[in-house]
């Protein structure tokens, strides 16, 4: 996957490779001495068949970039002494990606037209659009209450420090102080108060001075009939922030004021 702090320029390369590739090369043969030319690229479907080699390679090392990805993720491609055929389409990956280059060159078709624009001033989707440097491009919230509903709230907590530690600074995850507080207001939203709170004791780990992390504490106390508790977490989102209006008027209707 792309990380976030790529350049512009270089996810609109991704982007433009995106909507226009996808092909298969074959594994380089043994050479034939020195100088001997790698084999041509063969079973292009999507890419006109007589695409270089050269120029081949890096669209498809951009979109496997784009998807966080190795080669063998589509391709039948063991390494040495492994099997090693490029051009097979055995692979599901591979069947699914043909189809998903079709359609983003289809939307990049249809948006001029849908947006008003022309082409030139029209932004473009692409695989790194979508996909952000991982194969299944899910936003943690569906990532972590997925797991939440299988394995349970310690499981997703221990989840979230694993995928923070593995894509912060990327484009994967929304690990901003946002990320968490949206968990824990669904979950509050559904009745589980307990879980909105280890959510947002988690996000003030990382975001001690997040104001907005204790008002959502607050509705979370409040769902749990603890008035206390709640005034405690709306004065202390003060405290951090005290511009912030809407502590202040949570806080004056809990104190009655």
């Amino acid at each position: 996957m792309i990380r976030r702090t790529d350049t512009l320029a270089a996810l609109a390369a991704v982007v433009v490779l995106a909507s226009t590739a996808e092909a298969q090369t074959p594994a380089p043969a043994p050479a034939q001495g020195r100088g001997a030319p790698a084999p041509a690229p063969t079973n292009l479907q999507i890419l006109p068949k007589d695409t270089p080699r050269e120029q081949l390679i890096p669209m498809m090392q951009a979109i496997s970039q784009s998807l966080g990805v190795q080669c063998n993720y589509c391709h039948v491609f063991e390494g040495r002494g492994g099997r090693n055929d490029m051009a097979s389409d055995e692979k599901p990956t591979k069947k699914t990606a043909r189809q998903m280059m079709l359609l983003a060159r289809e939307i990049n078709e249809k948006l001029p037209a849908a947006v008003g624009k022309p082409a030139d001033a029209t932004a473009r989707v692409g695989c790194a659009t979508c996909h952000r440097g991982v194969p299944i491009p899910k936003q943690l919230t569906q990532v972590l209450s997925e797991t939440v509903n299988a394995k349970g709230l310690d499981a997703a907590v221990a989840q979230y420090r694993d995928l923070r530690t593995t894509y912060f600074g990327s484009m994967a995850y929304d690990f901003s102080e946002n990320g968490l507080i949206n968990m824990a207001q669904a979950a509050t939203s559904s009745d589980k108060a307990d879980n909105a709170l280890a959510w947002l004791n988690l996000n003030l780990e990382f975001y001690p001075k997040s104001s907005r992390t204790y008002i959502a504490m607050a509705q979370a106390h409040q769902r749990k009939n603890d008035k206390a508790s709640a005034i405690k977490d709306l004065e202390k989102a003060v405290e951090l922030d005290p511009n912030n209006a809407q502590a202040k008027q949570l806080l004056q209707q809990l104190k009655g004021v």
